[in-house]
This record gives structure tokens, C-alpha cells and sequence, in this order.
């Protein structure tokens, strides 16, 4: 370990950890890989490696109830995240991992952490309470990396969810018990202290959050104030309660988080948005500083038993709690399989414990320093065993969708059906969503897959399964229904994935929307209605294959007139908003709308080989020429007078 530098100001240590936290979480999401891995190397080289940045020593007493504040925030978050009437609504897979899974795996982890680690049962029962929570935020970059299919990858993404709340709410309870439990009282002093503080730390959360219901919902308070009068409302509860009883203020947040959730506020959405930015900011910065103030002197404190303890995790009690508790749900074997040997830990776990570990050794009970030590190994081996194998293993199992990109459109019309069967000859996997029944005739009768309902609707995200898609078109024949789908979903699918064909009259000024609204447009402003006229008057949807020697230069020579809609390329899809600004490749597919006087030229690219023909063009096509006299010379030549163009059908 490299011997501490000067020390910095506590303005310098405050850039240094946001600048940290956010810069490991963006390359993160560049590389595409789980950000607490990077965050921990961060925090460790900045820290225990270097000594360039030591929390205790750069920012002093600030630091424990910086950290306090900020757990109070993320498990309100929390808190927020479960919305009662969605968990009745999901499947009996998640209802049963919750209801049975949860409770099970608190009591299994605490039976191994006091038999296998050897931990008190007071220490043992605070962190198996805190082992439930499976990692929200490191679940969902290891189910978009692993495409697993739509039902287990629901099942994982809200079990996190769900157990993000409630062990949290575990853990605090759990830990109210012990640290009452070890103030010298009298049995019945002691109870009483126990039920006075959870009960008030109880009721002021339930007060809170009734407070902030009334006031919103009777609009006592301006938009522009609603997100920071939630802040002081919940920093005033955490302290409030604290001063009744230590400790108690994490449940106050917790409660009040879940109350605020099932109220149905009208501006939720917009409360939960803020609030999960200013999460990812407390949590980079809480496992940078926890990362940076780690000391390797503390893994000597753990011996075999604590390897022992994580394979017993990994191994025994996941798989355990996940088979006992998915009994009767009829779930086949290999999902239940895929479920149970998957349950990466994440920051939650690793910041709470921290603040628990401190509360615990003050209190006498010397395992509690064993918390931390145990989290980080119990983190970075979870993280990284499942982030290489949870891919593999449901490629084995089956229960991968494969490398297929995953495209939503929404709003069906003869426009959406053909550009939805063009895509899916291109190898993405398309899903129409409408809420209008018949507009969905013309993709039913193509055999293509549907939805009937709102995309918007929370029923969507769990029927529809929006974590095994990654891009979204929004193409219905209502121009506002277009830009609030394309606005609501950006945040889930990011700016780059969200298209949405052109508003009418969107070049006139009166009619034009702010460019934060809505998605990108694609192929030079054309609107659905223009479409619609181009397939009435014959123009057909073709899908190119590129290779080395038909380039997107010899593309665009062949197809003169037609009309570049998408390009398909490496496992992802992007639609053209610049038809002079193409990027493609040898392998890439191009989607487009070719004229009806356009030559037959259609190149497949599932099993034919790209051999066989002077161009280079696949043995095998419905037509071989560049123009339509070639193509008659060739199936003249072939013996046929006519192409399959002007065969009678």
C-alpha cells in the first residue's frame, strides 16, 4: 500500500468523489459492464492504493453523517420503487420470490453467516437481512448483456425491485432489536423502548409521507418546489426519528418512500425520475468513499470461513430459497435452474453495511467489523461470476433470445406490419404494440408478434418484457401519442434507441415541439401518412445484405429512388435520419422502401453463401440483376423467359 499523501480540502475530496462516482458509472455504461466494479477499483486505487484520497482524514466528522444522509436517501428510493399494486398485478413467479423467497432468504443467510462465518447471531440476523436485496442496480446491465428471454429476465429484474425495499426494511428492523437489545435495560424497559421508537419512527414516516400526498395532490405547493420539498421532508423524518431512537430514521424513509408510492400522484413520475439522478450521484458517491476508506488490513480479519460462507451463498442458499419458494408456480425446471444460481449483490448491500458495521462495534459486538469485509467479497464475487456466467448459462439452458436485436413499434398500420417483417428478415426481433385491436389485423395475419394495449400502461412492462428490447419506434397515426411515448420512454431506453416518424406540419413554427420532446426522426421528415401513400402506390419494403464486394456505394447505385429506412448491424438497430449520412458495413442489413419500378434485386443472407456469381452476389435469390433488362437476361439464359417478378400468381 503506497504511504499517504498531503491531504486534500474537503471541496477538493467533494469533486474528487463526484467526478469518481459519475465517471465510473458512465464508462460503465460505455463498456457495458456492471459499475460497481468499477466504482470498487476506483475507490480502492484512490484510496487504500495510492492514499491519494482518505475519507477519514480529507473530510473528518462530516463523513459518517454524510454517509447516514445519504443511505437515509437510497433506501427512500427504495422505498419508492414498490408500488403494492404492481407486485398483486406481476406474475406468481415474482409474488412467490417476494412473499416466500424473501423471508426464507433472510433466515437461510443468517443461519449461514452464524454457522459457516461464525458470526454472533445478533451480527448474523442485521446482515441477512441485508443480503435479500439482490442488487437492482446491478441485475439489469447483466440482463441486457445476457438478452435472457422475457419470463426470467422479469422475474430477476423485480425481485430486485421488490427486495430492494423490503431488506432494507428488514435490516433496520433487525438492528433496532439488537441495539436496544444492548443498552442495559430491564426486559420490559427495553420492549417498550423498542415498540415507543419503532412505533414513532413508524408513524412520523406514515405522516410524512400522508403530508406530501395531501399537499400535491391538493396542489398547495408550485411544481418547481415539489422535488425539493420531498428532499427536506425526508432529511427532516430521518433526523426526527434518529433523535428518538439511533437508527430509526432509515425505517421513517423507508415507510415513507413506500406510502409516496402507492399514493398514485399524478407527478410521480417526474418525482422518481429526479429522485433516481440524485440516487445515482449519492450512491457513486457513497461507494467511492466507502471504496476509498476501505483498509486491506481488514481482509485479515476473514480466514477460509468466509470463502466458505460466500460458496454457501452462491451455492446452497440461493438456490435453496429459490426452489422452495417457486413450488406450485409451474415454472419449467430450466428457468427455475437459471433464477436460483443468479443473485448478484450491489452497492445497497455494501453501503448499508458500512453504516450498520459502525453502529454494531459501538455497541460491543467486535463481528460487526467483520461486515464490511464480508460484503466486499460477497460483492465482487457474485458481480463477477455472474457477469460471465449468466450469458452462457441460458445459452445452455435455452433461455437466451440470442444475439437478435429487439425493436418495439408502436402503432400498427400496413406502414408498421411491412416494415416489421422487412426487419425481422434482417434478424430483429419485433414486437407491435397498439391499443386499438383492429389495428393490429394486418400484423396478426403476418404471423408477427403483438401486443393489444397501451405501451405506456403498467401492465406493458412486464406483458410486453421492455428489457428484452432495445430500441423503440413510435409510428401511430396520432402525432402526440408519438412524442409522449418517445418522451416517457427515453429515460428507459436512452435518447439514441427512440425514434418516431415526423409530426405533420412539424416544419411549420406554430407546430413545432422543443427538440427535448419526442425521438429522433427518421428518413428525411417523412410522416406516416406519406408512407402509407408511398405502400398504396406500390413502393415495397426490401432488406440488403452488404458484403466486401456489394458496398453501400454499389447499394446506392442499384437502388436509385428508394428510400433508406434502417440499417442493421452487429446486434443493434438504428434507423436512418440522414439518408446522406449512412454507416454501414460488409455484413450490415439495409431496410428500405424501393419504388415500384425499382429493379428485383433482393440479396438473402440466412443461409446462402455469399459465392457463386461474378458480383458476389448469394446463390439462391429471387432475382440476380442490377437493373431489370439484366435480370430477364439471366433467367433467359437459365431457361426461364420470365422472372419470379412476372410469374402469374
Amino acid at each position: 500500500m503506497a504511504a499517504e499523501i498531503a491531504g486534500l480540502s474537503p471541496m477538493e475530496a467533494f469533486a474528487i468523489v463526484g467526478i469518481a462516482g459519475i465517471g465510473a458509472q458512465w464508462l460503465a455504461w460505455r463498456f457495458r459492464i456492471p459499475a460497481i466494479v468499477l466504482m470498487l477499483a476506483t475507490g480502492l486505487l484512490l484510496g487504500p492504493v495510492t492514499g491519494f484520497f482518505v475519507p477519514s482524514r480529507d473530510i473528518g466528522p462530516l463523513l459518517e453523517p454524510m454517509i447516514s444522509l445519504a443511505v437515509a436517501i437510497i433506501l427512500f428510493e427504495g422505498g419508492l420503487t414498490l408500488n403494492f399494486r404492481e407486485l398483486h398485478d406481476a406474475k406468481a413467479a415474482v409474488r412467490h420470490l417476494v412473499y416466500i423467497g424473501a423471508p426464507l432468504g433472510w433466515a437461510l443467510s443468517a443461519l449461514a453467516l452464524n454457522r459457516i462465518a461464525g458470526l454472533q447471531w445478533e451480527a448474523a440476523i442485521v446482515f441477512g437481512g441485508i443480503m435479500i436485496v439482490t442488487g437492482p442496480t446491478v441485475i439489469a446491465p447483466l440482463l441486457r448483456q445476457a438478452r435472457l428471454q422475457p419470463r426470467p429476465a422479469q422475474a430477476l429484474q423485480w425481485e430486485a425491485i421488490v427486495n430492494d425495499a423490503l431488506g432494507g426494511l428488514a435490516a433496520v428492523l433487525a438492528l433496532l432489536v439488537v441495539l436496544v437489545g444492548h443498552q442495559n435495560l430491564g426486559g420490559a424497559e427495553a420492549l417498550w423502548k423498542l415498540i415507543s421508537g419503532v412505533g414513532f419512527a413508524l408513524a412520523l414516516g406514515l405522516a410524512a409521507g400522508a403530508g406530501i400526498v395531501t399537499a400535491f395532490r391538493r396542489n398547495l405547493v408550485p411544481e418547481y418546489m415539489k422535488v425539493p420539498l420531498l428532499f427536506v421532508t425526508v432529511l427532516g423524518a430521518f433526523t426526527g426519528a434518529n433523535a428518538v431512537l439511533d437508527e430509526s430514521g432509515l425505517l421513517t424513509v423507508t415507510v415513507m418512500g413506500l406510502l409516496i408510492a402507492n399514493a398514485n400522484l399524478p407527478s410521480y413520475t417526474e418525482i422518481h425520475r429526479f429522485k433516481e439522478s440524485a440516487t445515482i450521484l449519492l450512491v457513486s458517491g457513497v461507494f467511492i468513499l466507502l471504496g476509498a476508506g476501505f483498509r486491506f488490513e481488514t481482509l485479515q480479519l476473514l480466514d477460509w470461513r468466509a470463502v466458505a460462507f460466500v460458496l454457501s451463498v452462491i451455492l446452497i442458499v440461493r438456490p435453496l430459497t429459490v426452489y422452495v419458494a417457486l413450488i406450485g408456480t409451474g415454472l419449467p425446471w430450466r428457468e427455475k435452474a437459471l433464477i436460483a444460481f443468479t443473485g448478484p449483490r450491489g452497492v445497497v448491500l455494501v453501503a448499508i453495511s458500512g453504516i450498520f458495521a459502525e453502529r454494531l462495534v459501538a455497541e460491543g459486538i467486535a463481528d460487526g467489523a467483520l461486515l464490511v469485509p464480508l460484503a466486499f467479497v460477497l460483492v465482487v464475487a457474485t458481480v463477477v461470476l455472474h457477469g460471465f456466467t449468466l450469458g452462457p448459462m441460458a445459452r445452455w439452458l435455452g433461455l437466451a433470445s440470442g444475439d437478435r436485436p429487439g425493436l418495439i413499434i408502436v402503432g400498427g398500420s400496413e406502414f408498421s406490419t411491412g416494415l416489421a417483417q422487412a426487419l425481422e428478415k434482417a434478424g430483429v426481433d419485433v414486437v407491435i404494440v397498439d391499443p386499438n385491436r383492429s389495428r393490429l389485423l394486418s400484423a396478426r395475419h403476418a404471423g408477427l408478434k403483438y401486443y393489444y394495449g397501451d405501451i405506456l400502461s403498467e401492465a406493458a412492462e412486464t406483458s410486453v418484457g421492455l428489457v428484452a428490447y432495445n430500441a423503440l419506434l413510435s409510428a401511430s397515426d396520432n402525432d402526440a401519442y408519438n412524442t409522449l411515448v418517445a418522451t416517457d420512454l427515453t429515460p428507459e431506453l436512452g435518447r439514441d434507441a427512440i425514434w418516431q416518424v415526423t409530426r405533420e406540419k412539424d416544419e411549420v413554427a406554430r407546430y413545432a415541439l422543443p427538440i427535448q420532446l419526442g425521438g429522433q426522426g427518421i428518413s428525411g421528415g417523412r410522416t406516416l401518412s406519406q408512407y402509407l401513400a408511398l405502400l398504396e402506390a406500390g413502393w415495397r419494403f426490401r432488406t440488403t445484405r452488404l458484403t466486401a464486394e456489394y458496398t453501400l456505394a454499389h447499394w446506392r447505385e442499384s437502388r436509385a429512388g428508394s428510400i433508406p429506412l434502417a440499417v442493421v448491424d452487429r446486434g443493434k438497430v438504428a434507423f436512418v435520419s440522414d439518408e446522406a449520412r449512412i454507416v454501414a458495413r460488409a455484413g450490415s442489413r439495409i431496410i428500405a422502401l424501393a419504388p415500384p419500378d425499382a429493379p428485383e434485386v433482393e440479396r438473402r443472407d440466412e443461409s446462402e453463401a455469399d459465392a457463386g456469381t461474378p458480383t458476389g452476389l448469394p446463390a439462391g435469390m429471387v432475382c440476380l440483376g442490377r437493373t431489370p433488362e439484366d435480370t430477364r437476361t439471366i433467367f433467359a439464359n437459365m431457361g426461364n423467359p420470365r422472372p419470379p417478378a412476372e410469374q402469374p400468381r
